[in-house]
Protein backbone atom coordinates (compact mmCIF):
# COMPACT_ATOMS: atom_id res chain seq x y z
CA UNK A 1 0.00 0.00 0.00
CA UNK A 2 1.20 3.62 -0.40
CA UNK A 3 1.27 4.60 2.54
CA UNK A 4 2.46 8.13 3.74
CA UNK A 5 2.46 9.25 7.20
CA UNK A 6 1.69 13.10 8.13
CA UNK A 7 1.91 15.16 11.67
CA UNK A 8 0.61 18.85 12.56
CA UNK A 9 1.79 19.69 15.41
CA UNK A 10 1.87 23.21 17.38
CA UNK A 11 4.14 23.46 19.42
CA UNK A 12 4.04 26.59 21.42
CA UNK A 13 7.61 27.67 21.00
CA UNK A 14 8.99 24.81 22.51
CA UNK A 15 7.83 25.72 26.18
CA UNK A 16 6.79 23.00 28.41
CA UNK A 17 4.22 23.10 31.31
CA UNK A 18 6.81 24.11 33.46
CA UNK A 19 7.27 26.65 31.34
CA UNK A 20 11.03 25.81 30.29
CA UNK A 21 12.17 25.97 26.52
CA UNK A 22 12.81 22.46 25.70
CA UNK A 23 13.51 21.49 22.33
CA UNK A 24 15.01 17.94 22.38
CA UNK A 25 11.22 16.78 24.02
CA UNK A 26 10.11 17.83 20.78
CA UNK A 27 12.23 16.22 18.72
CA UNK A 28 12.01 13.17 20.57
CA UNK A 29 8.20 12.91 20.74
CA UNK A 30 7.95 13.57 16.89
CA UNK A 31 10.52 11.04 16.42
CA UNK A 32 8.51 8.26 18.32
CA UNK A 33 5.81 8.75 15.45
CA UNK A 34 7.96 8.49 12.57
CA UNK A 35 6.05 10.79 10.14
CA UNK A 36 7.08 11.36 6.27
CA UNK A 37 6.10 14.86 6.46
CA UNK A 38 5.80 16.83 9.53
CA UNK A 39 4.57 20.19 9.73
CA UNK A 40 5.38 22.90 12.57
CA UNK A 41 4.14 25.82 14.34
CA UNK A 42 5.23 28.20 16.63
CA UNK A 43 8.88 28.01 16.32
CA UNK A 44 10.61 30.90 18.19
CA UNK A 45 14.27 31.36 17.74
CA UNK A 46 13.94 34.11 20.59
CA UNK A 47 13.98 31.20 23.16
CA UNK A 48 16.13 29.32 21.99
CA UNK A 49 18.89 32.49 21.58
CA UNK A 50 17.92 33.34 25.68
CA UNK A 51 18.79 29.46 26.15
CA UNK A 52 21.98 29.04 24.03
CA UNK A 53 21.34 26.75 21.48
CA UNK A 54 21.06 27.06 17.72
CA UNK A 55 18.50 27.87 15.85
CA UNK A 56 15.47 25.88 15.99
CA UNK A 57 14.52 26.22 12.51
CA UNK A 58 17.85 24.71 11.64
CA UNK A 59 17.94 22.47 14.64
CA UNK A 60 14.23 20.79 13.68
CA UNK A 61 15.01 20.86 10.66
CA UNK A 62 18.39 18.64 10.87
CA UNK A 63 16.42 16.07 13.21
CA UNK A 64 13.66 15.40 11.60
CA UNK A 65 14.05 15.43 7.69
CA UNK A 66 16.16 15.25 5.15
CA UNK A 67 14.27 18.00 3.35
CA UNK A 68 12.48 21.16 4.35
CA UNK A 69 11.68 24.77 4.37
CA UNK A 70 10.64 27.52 7.33
CA UNK A 71 8.46 30.44 6.94
CA UNK A 72 9.71 32.88 9.12
CA UNK A 73 6.12 35.50 10.22
CA UNK A 74 8.17 37.11 12.54
CA UNK A 75 11.58 38.26 12.37
CA UNK A 76 13.18 40.80 15.59
CA UNK A 77 16.16 41.71 16.53
CA UNK A 78 16.04 38.96 18.79
CA UNK A 79 15.42 36.08 16.36
CA UNK A 80 12.28 34.48 14.68
CA UNK A 81 8.96 33.30 15.04
CA UNK A 82 7.16 30.86 12.52
CA UNK A 83 6.53 27.47 10.80
CA UNK A 84 8.12 24.91 9.04
CA UNK A 85 7.19 21.92 6.77
CA UNK A 86 9.80 18.98 6.50
CA UNK A 87 10.05 16.20 5.13
CA UNK A 88 12.32 12.83 4.21
CA UNK A 89 11.29 13.38 0.54
CA UNK A 90 12.38 16.41 -1.83
CA UNK A 91 10.35 19.13 -1.52
CA UNK A 92 9.57 20.49 -5.46
CA UNK A 93 8.43 24.09 -6.52
CA UNK A 94 8.35 25.08 -3.13
CA UNK A 95 6.75 28.55 -2.18
CA UNK A 96 5.64 30.82 0.64
CA UNK A 97 2.36 32.66 0.24
CA UNK A 98 1.62 35.33 2.05
CA UNK A 99 -1.98 34.89 4.32
CA UNK A 100 -1.73 38.24 6.05
CA UNK A 101 -5.30 39.54 6.70
CA UNK A 102 -5.14 43.72 7.70
CA UNK A 103 -4.00 44.54 11.54
CA UNK A 104 -3.50 40.77 12.16
CA UNK A 105 -0.38 38.60 13.32
CA UNK A 106 1.38 37.88 9.93
CA UNK A 107 0.32 34.13 8.70
CA UNK A 108 1.81 32.28 5.95
CA UNK A 109 1.20 29.03 3.78
CA UNK A 110 3.82 26.51 2.58
CA UNK A 111 3.02 25.04 0.09
CA UNK A 112 5.25 22.23 -2.58
CA UNK A 113 4.97 19.31 -4.14
CA UNK A 114 6.78 16.33 -2.15
CA UNK A 115 8.04 13.46 -4.05
CA UNK A 116 6.97 10.85 -2.25
CA UNK A 117 8.06 6.86 -4.06
CA UNK A 118 4.15 6.63 -4.97
CA UNK A 119 4.05 10.10 -6.87
CA UNK A 120 3.76 13.76 -5.70
CA UNK A 121 1.74 14.55 -2.65
CA UNK A 122 0.77 17.82 -3.09
CA UNK A 123 1.11 19.88 0.55
CA UNK A 124 -0.22 22.49 2.08
CA UNK A 125 1.07 23.62 6.08
CA UNK A 126 -0.16 26.41 7.40
CA UNK A 127 -0.96 28.56 11.05
CA UNK A 128 -4.31 30.13 10.47
CA UNK A 129 -5.26 33.65 12.04
CA UNK A 130 -7.47 34.09 15.52
CA UNK A 131 -10.43 35.90 14.37
CA UNK A 132 -13.24 34.41 12.76
CA UNK A 133 -13.12 37.42 9.87
CA UNK A 134 -9.73 36.34 9.78
CA UNK A 135 -9.57 32.98 9.08
CA UNK A 136 -12.80 33.09 6.22
CA UNK A 137 -10.54 35.28 3.97
CA UNK A 138 -7.44 32.94 4.77
CA UNK A 139 -9.26 29.90 4.28
CA UNK A 140 -10.99 31.07 0.69
CA UNK A 141 -7.18 31.98 0.23
CA UNK A 142 -6.36 28.00 0.52
CA UNK A 143 -8.85 27.38 -1.56
CA UNK A 144 -7.43 29.20 -4.31
CA UNK A 145 -3.83 27.43 -3.89
CA UNK A 146 -5.02 24.57 -4.06
CA UNK A 147 -6.14 25.14 -7.37
CA UNK A 148 -7.45 22.04 -10.00
CA UNK A 149 -6.42 19.19 -7.41
CA UNK A 150 -4.71 17.27 -10.60
CA UNK A 151 -2.87 15.43 -7.81
CA UNK A 152 -3.46 13.57 -4.49
CA UNK A 153 -3.63 16.82 -1.89
CA UNK A 154 -2.98 17.56 1.88
CA UNK A 155 -3.59 20.41 3.79
CA UNK A 156 -2.41 20.61 7.87
CA UNK A 157 -1.80 22.92 10.13
CA UNK A 158 -2.87 25.13 13.29
CA UNK A 159 -6.23 25.94 11.36
CA UNK A 160 -7.68 28.02 14.80
CA UNK A 161 -11.09 26.62 13.97
CA UNK A 162 -13.28 27.40 16.75
CA UNK A 163 -16.61 27.51 15.84
CA UNK A 164 -18.56 25.92 13.27
CA UNK A 165 -20.59 28.71 11.76
CA UNK A 166 -18.42 30.11 9.19
CA UNK A 167 -15.65 27.28 9.46
CA UNK A 168 -12.88 26.67 7.93
CA UNK A 169 -13.94 23.18 8.18
CA UNK A 170 -16.62 23.76 5.76
CA UNK A 171 -15.05 25.46 3.60
CA UNK A 172 -12.13 23.33 3.15
CA UNK A 173 -14.49 20.21 2.82
CA UNK A 174 -15.84 21.58 -0.04
CA UNK A 175 -12.87 20.22 -1.96
CA UNK A 176 -10.69 18.51 0.80
CA UNK A 177 -13.65 15.92 1.64
CA UNK A 178 -11.48 13.65 4.16
CA UNK A 179 -10.51 14.83 7.67
CA UNK A 180 -9.23 14.28 10.88
CA UNK A 181 -11.41 15.20 13.54
CA UNK A 182 -9.30 15.48 16.91
CA UNK A 183 -9.66 17.78 19.86
CA UNK A 184 -6.45 19.05 20.26
CA UNK A 185 -6.47 22.26 22.32
CA UNK A 186 -5.95 22.71 25.39
CA UNK A 187 -3.90 20.27 25.35
CA UNK A 188 -4.56 19.32 29.03
CA UNK A 189 -8.56 19.25 28.52
CA UNK A 190 -8.88 18.97 24.63
CA UNK A 191 -12.28 20.73 23.75
CA UNK A 192 -11.41 22.19 20.35
CA UNK A 193 -10.49 20.81 17.34
CA UNK A 194 -7.88 23.52 16.04
CA UNK A 195 -5.46 21.10 14.32
CA UNK A 196 -6.11 19.00 11.69
CA UNK A 197 -5.10 17.25 8.31
CA UNK A 198 -7.55 17.84 5.49
CA UNK A 199 -7.40 15.32 2.23
CA UNK A 200 -8.48 15.27 -1.36
CA UNK A 201 -10.44 12.33 -1.28
CA UNK A 202 -12.02 10.60 2.20
CA UNK A 203 -10.81 7.34 1.31
CA UNK A 204 -7.12 8.49 1.39
CA UNK A 205 -7.50 8.78 5.01
CA UNK A 206 -6.95 5.44 6.85
CA UNK A 207 -6.49 6.75 10.15
CA UNK A 208 -5.27 9.54 12.69
CA UNK A 209 -4.35 9.85 16.46
CA UNK A 210 -3.20 12.27 18.62
CA UNK A 211 -0.40 11.91 21.62
CA UNK A 212 -1.82 13.10 25.09
CA UNK A 213 1.98 12.71 26.02
CA UNK A 214 2.48 16.20 24.09
CA UNK A 215 0.58 18.06 26.63
CA UNK A 216 3.67 18.46 28.80
CA UNK A 217 5.20 19.80 25.72
CA UNK A 218 2.82 22.10 24.10
CA UNK A 219 -0.86 23.76 25.12
CA UNK A 220 -1.70 21.53 21.86
CA UNK A 221 -1.44 18.26 21.03
CA UNK A 222 -0.41 16.87 17.21
CA UNK A 223 -2.36 15.05 15.02
CA UNK A 224 -0.81 11.92 13.35
CA UNK A 225 -2.45 10.56 10.05
CA UNK A 226 -1.74 7.51 7.93
CA UNK A 227 -2.93 8.76 4.16
CA UNK A 228 -2.65 6.78 0.91
CA UNK A 229 -0.78 8.26 -2.17
CA UNK A 230 -2.36 7.22 -5.24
Amino acid sequence: MNRVRVMTWNIHGALGRNPRFDLDRVVALVRRHEPDIVALQEIDSRRAREAHVGDPFDVLQQSLGTHGIGARTVVTADGAYGQALISRWPLIDTEIRDLSYPECEPRRAICSDVATPFGPLRVIATHLGLSLRERRSQAIALLALLGTLDRPTVALGDFNDWFWAGSVRRTLARVLPGFSRHRTFPARWPLFQLDGVYLSSKQALLGSHTDPEARAISDHLPVVADIVVS
